[in-house]
């Protein structure tokens, strides 16, 4: 595709974005199943033991099957959370089966804020990303609102930093050849969807 026709990232996260939210149920729970399989026996995720997640949102792929597992093994489990002020802020909090859950501003379901229970991003050990769009460069395209990007600003910063290792779970329909990049994002090692590996992590390490 020539750089005149290539859509840009508003339209191609219009686009992706309605690419997953077309996936029946169905096709949602084996993407899950999947996904679940190309994981869960790979070093990347057997070593690490502070691991964050994501509830999905808006077709997402689910990693509800990687969060369970990652618990029963013992690993400790964190989901994002939205700070109420600066409202641009989001931190990691450790989750456990029974913690109750409400929505935040954007009707995505998260932990209840407590400061005792969080953990700084550069002391985790592996943080699996949601994602509109990816390519097989490190390329994530994310909704926009940048809370990715500012939390794990220390990986541009600081490029020696080896934690958190990051990889992006997507559905295949969400991978493109080459996306459109801007200063502020941070790469990911690999993404990986319901069918394989894409990037330098794909190997076991």
């Amino acid at each position: 595709m020539s750089n005149a026709t290539a859509p840009n990232r508003a339209q191609l996260r219009r686009q992706l974005r309605a690419a997953r939210r077309a996936l029946s149920r169905a096709q949602q729970q084996c993407a899950a199943r999947n996904l679940y399989k190309q994981l869960a026996q790979h070093p990347t995720f057997r070593r690490a033991r502070h691991i964050a997640l994501y509830l999905p949102n808006d077709g997402e792929i689910d990693p509800g099957w990687l969060l369970r597992a990652a618990q029963r093994r013992g690993k400790i489990t964190y989901l994002p959370v939205l700070s109420a002020w600066p409202k641009t802020k989001m931190v990691f909090q450790r989750i456990c089966p029974q913690d109750k859950l409400r929505r935040n501003r954007f009707r995505i379901a998260e932990p209840l804020a407590n400061r005792a229970r969080q953990r700084k991003v550069w002391a985790l050990d592996l943080i699996l990303l949601p994602l509109v769009g990816f390519d097989a460069h490190g390329g994530r395209l994310g909704m926009g609102g940048g809370f990715y990007d500012r939390s794990l600003a220390h990986k541009t910063r600081h490029p020696g930093m080896h934690k958190p290792r990051l990889l992006g779970l997507a559905h295949e329909c969400q991978k493109v050849e080459k996306l459109p990049t801007a200063s502020w994002d941070v790469p990911l090692q690999a993404t990986v969807t319901e069918r394989g590996w894409y990037g330098v992590a794909r190997r076991p390490n």
